[in-house]
């Protein structure tokens, strides 16, 4: 039988995928939001086994996230490819929850996927989730969405179209609108040509659960579209758009929130397309909540799976099924067996880090800055990660703090750290979070009365409360940090062997963590990692001797 590729390709908080192929070799870029570096590269030879290779925002000069708000920060990648150079887009959103958006658009270059990449060209600044199409003639052109701060608003959506000028790296010519929808809203739009069609590949009706992808098409880059239409999609009102893949009529299937879609050509000339999705867990939002009442929890974040797809004699582009709905697995492409790396290499994960290397994993980020020699070091203790405390967990500034993503409902994290604070201000240890207002804190620190000691600290939307009491610790002796993660419900621990570990604190439900129950950002996903803070301003510091992170079927509280 033939191999099989199982959704999500990638698991966890990767969502908005764009994908290009260039020979042999398959590249897919996702959004990293506040998550430093930028954009998260990843390289396949078959479109089954990825391997992260890259973080093309790496320099501080490239990217500046001080200050940004949750799920702001680097929006909706676009890569692509032409004689000999690789095109990167994206949008640098610095103000979101609010009536006027501050959407900025930029491009980097490079000659190598590995780079280095340029430093980035401004674009204009319409709207996000920009796209670089590459005319046959040589022409380039940048297509975005378009925001609206009227209220009310003239249309649901716009899109709006510029030609790009390389030699001169800055946008030439009019900026025309190419789709105004006065009910659809369209998002995310890429545009291709095959045959003697302009095609209009764009998201639509949101990226919650009522999530999809719509095909148009046209003679002129400039339009007008027309968008397919076909007795197969299912609309319950004008709202909703003709969507060729969407998971909003099929509650009850793996991928939802499936849309936000890209295309690659194998070199066989079959069609795949990359989307994000995102995995429900079995919890709600009450039905007060002040946003999305009732609404199902994603901890995962949005992911991205990968659909294969076909062309109609009438030449519109479909799922290979003939219906909308995803698909929890597909065919390999013809000839992924010929590949010539070893995928059993590209779709190894980093489990355990025991920080004998002088570089971070490609797998960690930081939160809005990078982790310098004033935040970290991996050389004053070789074979050990020192973090240097530095603002709290709220900061959107100056964090010492390294995450993982958070891939399944069923996980275990652990570390062994050696900290001796020397007041209640320094703390270090081990958490789950969402972002500077959601998360689960299990941290050393010392109290007046009692020393060193052990407390289990949650933020739910900037409210705060202890869920133990200062537990006394050995003053001199390191500690283990655990936790096990089953169905959204967490247990932490500690001890000082990992064989006499010990719960602290109660069974949490950690659903809070999650796109639809956070009340500032929802783009983004739960992580899972180590930090330390002083907020003496004295820098004290902790010792990390290993990190693991990995995907188990243990029971929570077991």
């Amino acid at each position: 039988m033939k191999e099989k590729i199982q959704n999500p390709i990638l698991r966890g908080f990767h969502p908005d995928p764009s994908i290009v192929r260039v020979g042999e070799d398959y590249y897919l870029a996702t959004s990293t939001f506040e998550w430093w570096p930028g954009i998260r590269l990843h390289h396949s030879k078959d479109l089954k086994h990825w391997e992260l290779i890259e973080y093309p925002l790496n320099r501080t000069s490239q990217l500046d996230l001080r200050g940004v708000g949750a799920s702001q920060g680097v929006w909706a990648p676009c890569l692509t490819y032409d004689k000999g150079t690789f095109y990167l887009l994206y949008t640098i959103v610095k103000s979101f929850y609010c009536n006027m958006y501050d959407t900025e658009n930029y491009l980097v270059t490079a000659k190598d996927i590995h780079g280095p990449w340029s430093e980035p060209v401004s674009l204009n600044n319409f709207g996000f989730d920009p796209s670089l199409f590459h005319d046959e003639d040589g022409r380039k052109y940048m297509v975005s969405m378009v925001t609206d701060h009227r209220i009310p608003k003239r249309y649901a959506g716009r899109l709006v179209l510029q030609e790009y000028d390389p030699l001169k790296q800055e946008m030439t010519g009019p900026v025309r609108e190419i789709y105004q929808g006065k009910q659809i809203f369209l998002e995310g739009p890429h545009i291709f040509k095959r045959k003697d069609w302009y095609y209009l590949f764009a998201a639509d009706t949101g990226t919650g659960e009522g999530h999809g992808q719509s095909i148009l098409r046209s003679k002129s880059v400039w339009g007008p579209y027309e968008m397919f239409q076909a007795d197969f999609m299912e609309r319950e009102n004008e709202k909703e758009a003709y969507s060729i893949l969407t998971s909003r009529h099929r509650e009850n299937i793996l991928l939802q929130k499936s849309g936000h879609c890209d295309l690659v050509e194998t070199p066989e000339g079959e069609w795949y397309a990359v989307h994000l999705c995102g995995r429900a867990s079995r919890d709600r939002n009450p039905e007060n909540a002040g946003r999305f009442p009732k609404s199902r929890r994603y901890m995962l974040g949005r992911e991205t799976a990968i659909q294969k797809m076909r062309w109609t004699k009438e030449d519109w582009l479909v799922l290979e099924s003939g219906d909308f709905e995803p698909q929890d697995e597909i065919e390999m492409p013809l000839g992924a067996d010929q590949a010539k790396e070893a995928p059993e290499r590209l779709g190894r994960r980093l489990v355990r880090d025991d920080f004998d290397s002088q570089a971070l994993n490609l797998d960690y980020q930081s939160l809005r800055i990078p982790m310098g020699e004033r935040y970290i070091s991996l050389s004053a203790r070789p074979g050990w990660i020192r973090m240097y405390g530095r603002s709290g967990l709220s900061s959107k500034f100056s964090q010492t703090l390294i995450a993982r993503r958070m891939t399944e409902y069923h996980m275990e994290a652990g570390t062994y750290m050696e900290f001796e604070p020397d007041l209640f201000k320094q703390m270090a240890g081990l958490v789950l979070l969402y972002d500077t207002d959601n998360y689960l804190y299990l941290h050393v620190s010392r109290d007046e009365d009692i020393g060193k000691c052990i407390a289990l600290l949650k933020a739910e939307n900037k409210k705060y409360e202890y869920l133990t009491d200062y537990v006394p610790l050995r003053e001199g002796a390191g500690v283990y940090l655990k936790m096990r993660l089953a169905d959204a419900r967490v247990q932490f621990y500690f001890g000082y062997t990992q064989e006499e570990e010990m719960k602290i604190g109660p069974l949490i439900n950690a659903s809070f963590l999650s796109d639809e129950a956070c009340e500032e950002g929802w783009f983004t996903g739960t992580m899972i990692g180590i930090c330390c803070q002083d907020l003496t301003g004295f820098g004290k510091c902790a010792d990390f001797d290993w990190f693991e992170v990995r995907e188990s079927e243990t029971c929570a509280g077991g």
